[in-house]
């Protein structure tokens, strides 16, 4: 058995862990409601996007996949762009035998690049998706189809804004209560983005029409496919996968990286199984931890984890500023002496919307916590760590001395 570390799982993958988004997730697109998951990096989501597709397929839905790296770069054009979505389409839902794209598309000249890719919805998309329904012999058919768009956040790299393009998702879901063959087409959006970020005419709204399904690290309870391998490894599985949920949060990556660590720790032992006590398994685990993740992490940190929260925290000097003196004030409130924390009340920041706060969640080092937001693991608390902090604000000039003494 092998631990995925990094990159997104097959559906079918041993060590998947099912939480609690995969059900509302499938739930709420059978039940036509658009979504997004919107989360930092290595959070599971494209996996959670194969899985849930995957499990609508069997079930005789049309699913699409579309990344969104692949169609963004700086010098498209939104003619280029539209066209190179409605070609991905073509060829996701195997109509390119069908149609002839080219006889198509010179058929609606005239046409904005938005109004096209709307045609090519109700003309096209829809319709045969319609007829292959009926000929499988479904009740009026009435599967249809999901668009899984992925790495949304990388339209933001686009030169052009894409107002337009989320305009006509919400014409999409405005229209169910108007066209039947509407109400077989659903979206589910993912990446690392802030809704607010996306659309750049702040008198457009969209997401307010979306379900938003949250994604969390994984619970002990919820990790047993993970089991599997470190029963081959140690001899107390369940107490070191206990260890390994402390030190990770539960974070996807993190989590699958240590299971394989420990793996890979056993093969490298004469041993069949490392041999643990009931009272060893922490500082045993604590032990890997500090000396493969902690210790020099930056030369360690392969495939690139711990690197990308760093470099998320300081690409914009200004930012970097704010978003460093805010997990400032979440250190301070959290003070460790021990294993066990101890925090303090009086310090605890409180979520809201402020822009500083959700950049910090999108680079995953936080997360909200009854109302406040908290570090994720302590992984990341021993990592970037107070002295972490203040090397950071000495770098930033000329801010470094006004937020010092602040």
């Amino acid at each position: 058995m092998k631990y995925q570390v990094g990159g997104s799982l097959y559906s079918n993958d041993p060590t998947y862990v099912v939480r609690q988004a995969d059900e509302k997730l499938y739930n709420s697109l059978k039940i036509g409601d658009f979504c997004y998951v919107f989360n930092s990096r290595q959070m599971g989501k494209s996996s959670l996007l194969q899985h849930t597709s995957s499990r609508l397929k069997k079930e005789g839905y049309k699913c699409i996949y579309l990344n969104m790296t692949q169609l963004s770069s700086g010098d498209t054009t939104p003619a280029q762009w539209y066209k190179g979505f409605i070609v991905s389409l073509l060829y996701g839902l195997n109509l390119a035998e069908r149609i002839n794209f080219k006889h198509w598309w010179n058929m609606q000249a005239g046409l904005s690049p938005v109004q096209k890719l709307h045609q090519f919805l109700e003309e096209v998309l829809l319709p045969n998706i319609h007829s292959d329904s009926q000929r499988n012999g479904e009740a009026s058919g009435r599967k249809g189809i999901f668009i899984f768009i992925d790495e949304i956040d990388s339209l933001l790299s686009l030169n052009f804004p894409v107002n337009d393009f989320f305009a006509w998702i919400r014409h999409c879901y405005n229209q169910q209560a108007h066209n039947p063959n509407f109400q077989r087409l659903g979206f589910a959006l993912f990446g690392v983005a802030n809704p607010s970020d996306l659309i750049a005419d702040k008198c457009r709204t969209l997401f307010n029409i979306f379900t938003a399904i949250g994604l969390y690290g994984f619970r002990l309870h919820e990790a047993e496919p993970l089991l599997k391998g470190l029963k081959r490894a140690v001899s107390q599985p369940e107490a070191v996968l206990q260890e390994i949920i402390y030190w990770t949060g539960g974070q996807p990556f993190l989590t699958q990286k240590l299971c394989q660590l420990v793996l890979q720790t056993a093969l490298k032992s004469s041993n069949e199984k490392i041999a643990l006590s009931p009272k060893t398994e922490a500082r045993w685990v604590e032990k890997l931890v500090r000396s493969h993740i902690i210790q020099h992490w930056e030369s360690q940190d392969q495939p690139e984890h711990l690197r990308t929260i760093r470099d998320r925290l300081l690409f914009n000097e200004q930012m970097a500023g704010r978003l460093l003196s805010l997990y400032q004030q979440i250190l301070q409130a959290e003070k460790t002496g021990s294993r066990e924390q101890t925090s303090i009340p009086d310090l605890w920041v409180s979520t809201d919307d402020s822009r500083e706060q959700t950049e910090l969640l999108l680079s995953g080092l936080v997360e909200k916590h009854n109302g406040y937001l908290k570090i994720k693991n302590p992984i990341y608390r021993s990592i970037f760590n107070s002295e972490w902090v203040v090397r950071q604000l000495d770098n930033l000039r000329p801010y470094s001395q006004a937020f010092n003494a602040w």
